[in-house]
């Protein structure tokens, strides 16, 4: 799969899943994996959950872990919902307009 595409795809999902609960990086990675992205490094994941941060789009938090180092713990922002309501309009639009173009048997 195009790396950028998936970028793109991972930041919608990765919204989405946060939007439902306040999590952690490797929970959250661990819950892509379930839905089936398995092959997401940590080198693709992170900066993500980083450029979402830095655009405002989560908050973060550190607690300290019983197992060991802090964990980060990120929540959804108001920013954060909105560009996730855009960001499922785009989606929805554009895989309808492929999906016509793919399915179209001339």
């Amino acid at each position: 799969m195009d790396t950028q595409l998936m970028k793109g795809m991972l930041e919608g999902c990765i919204l989405t899943l946060i939007s439902h609960k306040e999590t952690y990086g490797y929970e959250l990675l661990l819950e892509l994996e379930k839905y089936g992205f398995e092959n997401v490094g940590e080198g693709t994941f992170y900066p993500i959950l980083t450029r979402l941060s830095k655009k405002g789009y989560l908050s973060c938090r550190q607690v300290k872990s019983e197992a060991g180092p802090y964990r980060k713990y990120y929540k959804i922002t108001d920013e954060g919902l909105v560009h996730l309501r855009e960001f499922k309009h785009s989606y929805y639009k554009i895989t309808g307009i492929v999906e016509k173009i793919l399915e179209d048997k001339e």
